[in-house]
């Protein structure tokens, strides 16, 4: 059963009340309110919606929360969804902004942010930990994050990573298709033996008789 506009904006709105730290914390709030406690979308869908939504110009939790609205309830679903995560940093942005000055300078204040700080590390580990379950799972993947962290540690530019990555998930999936055939053609040439010498030996006893 498909959720209501109102319940993705509810649900999106919690989220977006949460999510600090940017879109790079989103995986861990997408998964706990979307996929364990309302069941609309998989943890593995998630993460191919976040990971297409860094492939595309804008901003990443936005962008996934457009794909995951749109999958849910198409273009009605993606603004509900859109609207629902935006609404709470605007509100706060809005209130803050009037007197950002005499926050910044407040003690506690600052406490509450280096606290924030603390918790957000916490949000990209779990990320991390998800993606990385859902996207290393061989020895290629494997070679691929390899390879790409080897470029970035050499200060290549990120574009290049997403291209180099990209070509090599193409290439992979379409090797990875060819073996699956290659393995089913011998699978189905086997059976056909088999079948073959199983009727032969039928027809032997059957002479024999």
């Amino acid at each position: 059963m498909k959720p209501s506009l109102c319940e993705m904006f509810i649900s999106f709105l919690k989220i977006g009340a949460l999510l600090l730290g940017g879109g790079y914390v989103i995986v861990p709030l997408l998964n706990s309110e979307l996929s364990d406690k309302k069941r609309w979308v998989t943890h593995e869908e998630v993460i191919d919606f976040y990971a297409l939504g860094q492939c595309v110009p804008g901003i990443i939790a936005a962008n996934t929360t457009l794909f995951i609205g749109y999958k849910l309830r198409g273009k009605a679903g993606a603004l509900a969804a859109f609207f629902g995560l935006i609404l709470p940093p605007f509100l706060t942005i809005i209130l803050l902004a009037s007197f950002l000055g005499v926050v910044a300078q407040n003690v506690i204040m600052n406490d509450i942010f280096w606290g924030v700080n603390v918790a957000i590390i916490i949000l990209l580990f779990l990320t991390v930990k998800e993606v990385w379950a859902k996207s290393v799972v061989d020895k290629f993947t494997f070679f691929i994050f390899v390879l790409i962290l080897a470029l970035m540690l050499f200060k290549a530019s990120p574009s290049i990573a997403i291209i180099v990555s990209a070509v090599l998930g193409v290439i992979y999936k379409k090797l990875e298709v060819r073996f699956k055939e290659h393995s089913g053609k011998e699978k189905g040439g086997e059976a056909s033996n088999k079948a073959a010498l199983k009727t032969s030996e039928v027809l032997e006893e059957d002479s024999a008789k």
